[in-house]
């Protein structure tokens, strides 16, 4: 059995919002795909409104930047159905994160929104999809979640897959050359999720991490899922 066969298959366990914060040091990396979500989060709330959602593909970064804005502006940071845990009174005046936010109950959801319009609060909700596209049956929830600013983030571009993919080899004490780099950014998904998952597994097999190394695991990868 080859060291690839062997390897165990990888998971990447998504964590509550609390626990997904950035390692320290570790700068986010804007580019033409999160640019206009940097710059909106960098002023918001001021001149934008109370509510805001951003909204992206998984691996995108979005709960990472929203993580970096509620850890700027002191917001309280909830994850979907944990809306419903919390006495919507106990954060009026505050700013809110609601992460996984189509996850949330309609009403849960109806009191938070309407607790920040009320004044002096600011509710940052984030999920995979636009407030207009999520399914409710709420008819006030619907006409307020429509009038929602929503701001997207795209898929990790070259830049800030390279970038990612060189933090988790950095956590691992890894330096991979530039040739590595650039030849798994034109193999993998767009997703932190894989870089990560790919990075793992060519640390699990012990050995100098090349270029014919890197298509070995992706040709293994590609393989399992097919």
């Amino acid at each position: 059995m080859s060291a690839l066969s062997a390897l165990p298959p990888t998971t990447t366990e998504q964590l509550r919002l609390p626990l997904e914060r950035p390692i320290a040091g570790e700068a986010f990396v804007t580019s033409d795909s999160n640019a206009e979500a940097v710059r909106v989060l960098a002023r918001w709330p001021d001149g934008v409104g109370a509510v805001l959602a951003l909204h992206g593909p998984p691996g995108s970064g979005k709960s990472r930047l929203a993580a970096d804005w509620a850890e700027r502006v002191g917001a309280v940071p909830l994850n979907g159905a944990e809306a419903a845990l919390i006495d919507p009174l106990e954060l009026e005046g505050r700013p809110v994160l609601l992460d996984r936010a189509a996850d949330a109950d309609d009403e849960s959801l109806f009191h938070l929104i309407n607790l920040a319009n009320s004044g002096g609060g600011a509710l940052l909700l984030v999920s995979r999809s636009a407030p207009r596209q999520w399914s409710v049956d709420l008819p006030d929830l619907r006409s307020r979640l429509d009038a929602v600013r929503a701001v997207a983030i795209a898929a990790p571009d070259d830049a800030v897959l390279s970038a990612i993919l060189r933090a988790r080899f950095a956590e691992r004490s890894i330096t991979p050359s530039d040739d590595v780099i650039d030849y798994l950014v034109r193999r993998l998904d767009r997703s932190a999720e894989t870089a990560a998952a790919v990075v793992e597994r060519l640390d699990a097999l012990h050995r100098p991490v090349t270029r014919v190394l890197a298509r070995q695991v992706l040709d293994a990868m590609d393989a399992a899922a097919d």
